[in-house]
C-alpha cells in the first residue's frame, strides 16, 4: 500500500509533491491501466474540488473510457466532440471555466460546470488518449492547473503506450 504525505501548500508545490508521487507509483509498472488507475486515484485524492478524474483511451479512431474516480460517464467520445474530443483532436490542452458555454460540451455528469483536459502523447507523436478533470464549481481550473497537469502527464505519458 502507498501512502503520500502531500501538504496543501501553492499550487506549484502541490504538483511538485503529486509528480514525485506519480513517479514512485508507475516507475516500475509496465501496465499502462494499472498507471492509469493510480494516477486516477492520486488526483482524485490530492486535487481539491473535483468530481471526476480520468482517462480516455484511443482506441481504433476514437476516444474510449479508461480507469477514473467519479460518477460513471460516457464510455465512448467522437475526436472532435465535446472538450475531451477537442483535446485530441488539436493535440492542446483544452481549460474550460464554464463547460456550458462550450460548443458541443458532452454533459456525462450534469453537475460539471468547469473541465481540464490533457492530451497524453507518445514519444513518437501518437496520440495515446486524454487526461480528463472535471469540477462542480465554475472557473475551477487555472494555467497553473494546466501547467502541472500537463507536466505529470509528460512524466507518466511513456508509461501509458
Amino acid at each position: 500500500m502507498y501512502q503520500f504525505d502531500i501538504a496543501a501548500g501553492s499550487k506549484a508545490e502541490l504538483y511538485r509533491e503529486l509528480a514525485a508521487a506519480l513517479d514512485a507509483l508507475t516507475s516500475d509498472e509496465p501496465d499502462a491501466i494499472a498507471n492509469m488507475a493510480n494516477a486516477a486515484a492520486l488526483l482524485w485524492q490530492y486535487l481539491p474540488d473535483l468530481n471526476w478524474a480520468g482517462f480516455y483511451r484511443m482506441v481504433d479512431g476514437e476516444l474510449v473510457l479508461g480507469p477514473f474516480q467519479g460518477k460513471p460517464a460516457c464510455i465512448r467520445i467522437a475526436v472532435g466532440r465535446g472538450v475531451c474530443g477537442a483535446a485530441a483532436e488539436t493535440r492542446r490542452t483544452q481549460l474550460v471555466a464554464d463547460v456550458h458555454a462550450f460548443p458541443g460540451h458532452i454533459a456525462c455528469d450534469a453537475t460539471s460546470a468547469s473541465e481540464l483536459v490533457i492530451p497524453i502523447l507518445a514519444a513518437d507523436g501518437r496520440l495515446i488518449g486524454v487526461l480528463d478533470l472535471d469540477s462542480p464549481n465554475a472557473g475551477r481550473f487555472d494555467a497553473d492547473d494546466a501547467a502541472g497537469c500537463e507536466a505529470l502527464v509528460a512524466l507518466i505519458a511513456g508509461r501509458l503506450a
